[in-house]
């Protein structure tokens, strides 16, 4: 914005499977300050042809400002998986496509994304979102990439375990990224343990981290 002060930014948010939008935050409220200011985190409101909830676990829509599933329906979202029923049903149940991503919603129908639900770690009782985690650690200048996963501790359940790789050129240490986030994330948070990788992160074709192989490559 800061780049670019005259043009107006807008912001989506969907899957395929949602051919491909569900939310749209517009250009009002890409706003720093004024009556519309707050919204920058935001992934925006319903579209036009979509509804849009947060539901829990039963498929209740939870609070205002409670984290949960986002679930949507309406005429663009896909007839099923190919050759898939049982996804499908799983996906679509109640006739809402069931994304997987989890969220609040405020008061006005702004929804703001915090994880995938396969990506939370549990550690000590506590829900611990990767997303958060990953941001704190990539605000250390020498990162260049990152991924917080949940690794199996016998006290714990799980800890959270940062996977990082340094920019060209630079080093850090461990202990460094732990202190980087401890100013950051409460304290339940902070990574117990971190790699600091010399070789690039698995990456998908659509250029996301492939926690699923991180995972495995720490699996017992």
């Amino acid at each position: 914005m800061a780049t670019l002060p005259g043009c107006g930014f807008l912001q989506a948010y969907g899957m395929t499977e949602l051919s491909p939008v569900a939310t749209f935050l517009s250009p009002k409220y890409h706003a720093l300050d004024g009556p519309s200011a707050g919204r920058l985190r935001s992934a925006g409101r319903a579209a036009h042809s979509a509804e849009v909830r947060i539901v829990d676990e039963q498929d209740h829509e939870v609070p205002r400002g409670t984290v949960g599933e986002i679930a949507v329906r309406g005429p663009m979202v896909m007839n099923g998986y190919w050759k898939q029923p049982e996804l499908t049903a799983q996906a679509l149940r109640g006739g809402w496509m069931h994304t997987g991503d989890l969220a609040s919603m405020d008061d006005e129908g702004f929804i703001f994304i915090v994880d995938r639900a396969k990506d939370i770690i549990i550690t000590g009782g506590e829900n611990v979102y990767s997303a958060e985690v990953e941001n704190a650690v990539c605000q250390h200048p020498a990162v260049a990439m990152c991924a917080v996963i949940g690794i199996a501790d016998p006290n714990w359940g799980e800890r959270v375990h940062a996977v990082v790789l340094p920019k060209p050129g630079q080093t850090v240490t461990a202990d460094e990224i732990i202190g980087h986030c401890r100013s950051l994330v409460g304290g339940y948070k902070v990574p117990r343990s971190v790699e600091i990788r010399t070789e690039p992160m698995p990456i998908s074709g659509a250029g996301k981290v492939l926690k699923t192989v991180l995972r495995a490559q720490h699996r017992p």
